[in-house]
């Protein structure tokens, strides 16, 4: 868990939350990518940073396999204090 006041990049913090959502139900990172229709290799690539903007559309079907929203994937603490990323 990050520190209060202590801003994060977007990718680390999706990286974050599936991590998060991943130890909530006790599934592994190819559990997810199975139940997600999503091949592993994308979701190790986005947790290990290789990808550096996971797509909306990657990130939604990840959401559908673990039966959350949008909404509730990106409500959480690790999206609160984001750095502005202009590059």
């Amino acid at each position: 868990m990050r520190k209060r006041g202590v801003s994060m990049k977007i990718q680390p913090a999706v990286a974050a939350r599936i991590t998060e959502l991943c130890d909530e139900r006790g599934i592994t990172v190819n559990a997810l990518a199975y139940i997600s229709g999503v091949p592993p290799s994308t979701v190790k690539n986005i947790l290990y940073g290789v990808s550096k903007n996971p797509g909306i559309a990657t990130i939604k079907m990840l959401c559908d396999g673990l039966d959350i929203s949008l909404i509730e994937f990106f409500t959480s603490h690790v999206f609160d204090e984001l750095e502005q990323e202009i590059e």
